[in-house]
Parts: C-alpha cells; structure tokens; sequence
C-alpha cells in the first residue's frame, strides 16, 4: 500500500521533526541541532540528534536514524502506512486512497485476518467461562479473585478447554483457515499430535493494543501445571516490548500518573476498584521500550512490585529505566500484602489510594533497599555505606536537582552536607578516570576495512547538505557515479540531483528507500560530524582534500576494472584515467 510521492512529501513536510519527537523525547539545543536520550537504546549521555534544517534524526549511539516518518514507524511500532495516517491526521491533512501492490495487499489482508481470528477466538473463551464446562475457570475469578461480571465482560475474560482442538475446530467453522490460526499463535504442531490448542485449562486474559484490537492472549494455568502463565508468541500484530496490558484504557485516564505493575489480575483488581490508570507489561521484565510507551501519557508512574526479592530486584531494574524515559517514578509500599489484587480484597479502595499517595521517591527507596548491605552500627559499614550513597548521588546530571538530592541525603542520614559533596564530587572524579582507562585500553572493535573513501564520501555529503552553496564548486570535479556503489551512490545522486534543481531535501531522500536499514544508513551519510573549519584557506583545503581522496578512488575502481567502454579500449581507458590521477595533484577549489 503506497501513497503517491507528493502526497508522502506533503505529509513529511507538514510535521515539523522537532515537533514530533520532542512530544516523545525531551529535547535540549545545541547549536544549530537539538539533542536528547535515545529511546531506541538505553544511555546515560545524549547521542540522539535532531536536525531540524534537515528534518532528519540520527544516534551517534545505537546508529538509529530517518526522517519524521522512520520515527513514528520505529517508535510507535507502526508500518509506514500506518505512519503517513498518523502524520496525515496530526496535520489535518486529508489522504487519497493509496495505491497497493500485491505484496503489501497480502501483508495488510495477514494482519486484519490475525486480528480477525483473535476477536473469534477471544469470544469462545469468552463464552466457554460461562458454559458448563467453564465452571472452574468462573470460580477462580469469581470466588477467588472477587471479580463481577461486568469486570469479567469488560476485559473480555475467558477460558480455554481442556485440550485437543476445540479452539481449532471452532475457528475452522468460521471460515478460518489453519495458516491464519497458526500466524494467529494459537495452535502448537508437533508430529505426534499435528495441530493442536496452544492454550488449554487456563483462565484466558485477552490482550489489545490502544486502539482496542485484540492482539494476543495471555493464560493462566488452573493446577500445578507449567508455565504458570503462558503468553502468545509474538506475531505479525503483537511485540511484548510495544505493548502493556491494559493500557487501551489506561490511556484514557485523567490523573497525572500511571501505575505499573507485574500482573494481569492486578490491573483488573485495580481497574474495578476504580484504578484505571494501572498497567502491566506483558510477561515480560519492564522494558525502556515500555517506559517510553508511558511517556506518551504521563510524566510520572508509580511503580507496584512484590515486596519480596525477586520484586524488589525488578524494581531497582526498572527505576532508572523510567528516569532515562523522562520519567518520576515512585514506589508503591504494600506491605504487608503481597501484590495489589491481595490489598483491595484485603484493605479496599481507599486504603489503596492513602498507599499511592504516600510513594517513596525512587532514588530513596533504591537507597534504602541498599542499606540491608551495611551495618550502619559500625563506623565502617556507615563509611561503605555514605560512600556508596555519594557514588548514586553522583550518577545525578542535572546539577540543581543533585544540591537538592545531596541536602536531603545529608539531613536524611544525619551526615554532615559539605562531607557528603565533597565525596559526591570524589565519585565523580573516580567514574571519569575509570571511563578514560577503559576508552584508552579497550580492545578496539574490528570494522570493515575503510582506507578512508568511505568516511570522506560521508563527511562530503553531511557537508554539502550544512552549506548548499558548496555544492557549485565540487560539480565540476565530482559525480555521483564517483561515489560507492550502493546506499552511498544513491545517496549522492539525488543529492546531486536536488541541489542542481537548486534545493537540498535529505529528508525526503529517505523515503526513496524501504528498508530500515538503509534509512539509519541514509540518516549516518547526512549526519556525520564534522570538525569546525571557519577560515577561507582552512576549508578549501579541507574541501580540496575530500574531492581528490573520492575521485581517486573512483578512478582506481575504474582502473581495477578491465572491461572496456563506450567503444573505448583498455588502452585508451588507462590513458585517460592516468592522466586524471596527474590532474588531481595539481586540483585546488577555492571557497
């Protein structure tokens, strides 16, 4: 499914990429680009840059880049199609009917009929927990987990048999064929048994995406059976990372903070005491990719984890998870239930809301889980114990919020507030030094062998699109066809092709590709750094430099390769390519 060239222009154009990322990212300027924290990989220190000259983005980090449009794809997990509607309809901008290609009818027919199966299959389990075979599965979540109906209707709450095929042959009756329920992930095959229900004795938990469609299934086992509980894999329209449990409604919610916790009962328990703002990630641990998805709602989540150990370890993972993601995270103590389904059966509502209200500061609640480590009855675990805080306290960049952070500490742990700075500030010192020792003694990583073409042809590209006007003094000398073969001559002939129409769009040169790939390679040729060159002689000697390194190697291609052309012999050919190697030593471009 593709819309047509200037339709996809209109929309890249009409969404401004600063705009757009920066309701995702927080952005800070730095000279002429924007910078921030990558949200496709985790990072301390911001490599994510945004150009808004050339409307493209590019991670010096994990190598991530495009345009406006790779962004919604790859942050919202969208396909480009999905993408332009997005894009088209934050703008106000009305699309025409794309035109299809056989390949992208079949992709598009794949996902609608999952998603198809899915809802058919959500409705047996459905109505099997209302059957009488479902009785079991109607007591645990009625007697067990004190659920209503309409909380069972809501979320849609089912059960699976109790094995065989019965989903199977359900799905089969209504027209489904075993490819669709397959790609679906609702069958195993083995060839003992062929085709058989993948879920089977489970309580059912559909699972849906924002906008309501039922993507996958999440069941838990009724027994002692393993696993406890079993998830679909993932498929065509459901990504564990990309999604959370109940956040289709969540969303929705008016507060100004989301709570996230580690099970599906515990956001039903919530949402049907009024909580709707609770969420879950999917049998999965907490990942960035899911504190970013929280980010599109709330600055802020407080976090519900089992209090024993395993809880207490996923929660110290996913704290600075949140921090990374712009977010204030703070801990939900439950003590002395476990989770909080136990809590609302045990306590109700509004002991529940008394708890939300009172959570910790997470940067405490990490600093108090790390003082079970110490004695801080002897003076050497106290000193283990400060230094230890110095060192979390150093981790904090922003330097108002780490005087604030270190007042606290010190008022906190009776410590005396210039001691704890200076420390704080030894921390640092320690960190820095240990990060020069491993950049000066890491073993470097092998790259592909580059004599230097390759960093030039970009380094040239990057800046042609920074200072168009240089462009009419290397055309003379430079074609695209001097360029590598591949993504890079690509890139440069329709540069060369924009800049003599007079204009400079790398953006829109992105959407000429469709790999993904191939965008972070289009986004790394536009957006290599460049060293500051400020003088006239200083950068036509730079500029010079760039021209000759690719024209020699363009002619040493050509040189290399013995087929003759254009009715020129291999004579003539080694002729005319000596004497442009002799003409580059004299070259010299004025700027």
């Amino acid at each position: 499914m593709r819309y047509r060239e200037d339709t996809i222009e209109q929309v890249r154009t009409s969404n401004d990429i600063v705009d757009v990322i920066g309701s995702y990212v927080r952005l800070k300027r730095s000279g002429a680009n924007y910078f921030g924290l990558c949200p496709f990989h985790n990072e301390k220190t911001g490599s994510f840059s945004v150009s808004p000259s050339k409307q493209m983005f590019h991670c010096f980090g994990c190598g991530e880049g495009g345009n406006v449009i790779t962004f919604i794809m790859k942050y919202e997990n969208y396909s480009f199609q999905e993408a332009i509607r997005y894009l088209a309809e934050r703008a106000g901008i009305t699309l025409p009917e794309p035109d299809e290609t056989e390949e992208e009818k079949k992709a598009a027919s794949l996902r609608t009929k999952i998603l198809e199966v899915n809802k058919a299959a959500a409705y047996y389990y459905y109505k099997k927990l209302y059957s009488q075979n479902g009785e079991i599965g109607l007591k645990y979540f009625k007697g067990k987990r004190k659920l209503t109906d309409e909380t069972i209707k809501n979320f849609g709450l089912g059960f699976a048999g109790k094995g065989g095929s019965e989903v199977i042959s359900y799905l089969r009756s209504k027209g489904f064929d075993n490819e669709i329920i397959k790609e679906a992930g609702l069958c195993n095959i083995s060839e003992k048994y062929g085709m058989s229900d993948r879920f089977w004795n489970r309580v059912m938990f559909p699972i849906m995406d924002i906008n309501n469609h039922v993507i996958g299934f999440g069941g838990r086992v009724l027994g002692d059976a393993e696993p406890k509980y079993l998830n679909t894999s993932e498929t065509k329209v459901f990504e564990k990372s990309r999604n959370m449990y109940g956040l289709n409604v969540a969303k929705r919610s008016r507060k100004d903070y989301r709570i996230v916790c580690e099970g599906y009962i515990d956001v039903i328990s919530m949402h049907q005491a009024g909580f709707t703002e609770a969420v879950a990630s999917l049998g999965t641990a907490f990942t960035s990719g899911h504190a970013s998805i929280l980010h599109r709602y709330t600055n802020e989540v407080r976090l519900i984890y089992d209090s024993d150990e395993p809880g207490i370890k996923a929660a110290l993972r996913a704290i600075p998870l949140c921090n990374e993601a712009g977010l204030v995270a703070r801990m939900v103590d439950l003590t002395p239930h476990k989770d909080p389904d136990e809590f609302i059966n045990a306590k109700g509502a509004e002991e529940f809301q008394k708890r939300l209200d009172s959570a910790e500061n997470s940067f405490f609640y990490s600093l108090r889980m790390s003082e079970r480590e110490y004695d801080l009855n002897d003076p050497e675990g106290r000193t283990a114990f400060q230094t230890h805080a110095a060192a979390m306290l150093s981790d904090i960049e922003d330097e108002l919020k780490r005087e604030n952070y270190i007042s606290s500490v010190a008022a906190k742990y009776m410590i005396n507030e210039n001691t704890l700075r200076k420390a704080v500030v030894n921390e640092a010192v320690k960190k820095e030094s240990e990060s020069i020792r491993l950049r000066t003694y890491r073993t470097p990583e092998k790259k592909p062998e580059d004599d230097g073409t390759t960093s030039a042809e970009k380094y040239l590209l990057t800046w042609l699109t920074d200072e168009n006007y240089l462009f009419k003094e290397i055309s003379g000398y430079l074609n695209y066809d001097d360029f590598t073969e591949g993504v890079t001559r690509e890139c440069a002939k329709l540069l060369f092709e924009q800049m003599a129409d007079g204009h400079c769009e790398p953006a829109s040169i992105i959407d000429r590709f469709e790999d993904e790939d191939e965008h972070k390679k289009v986004a790394s040729i536009f957006s290599t750094k460049l060293n500051a060159v400020e003088s006239g002689p200083e950068k036509s000697r730079a500029l010079t430099d760039l021209v000759v390194r690719i024209k020699e190697a363009s002619l040493k291609r050509q040189s290399d390769d013995e087929t003759d052309e254009g009715g020129e012999n291999l004579l003539q050919k080694r002729i005319r390519i000596r004497k442009a190697m002799d003409a580059l030593k004299n070259l010299k471009i004025e700027v």
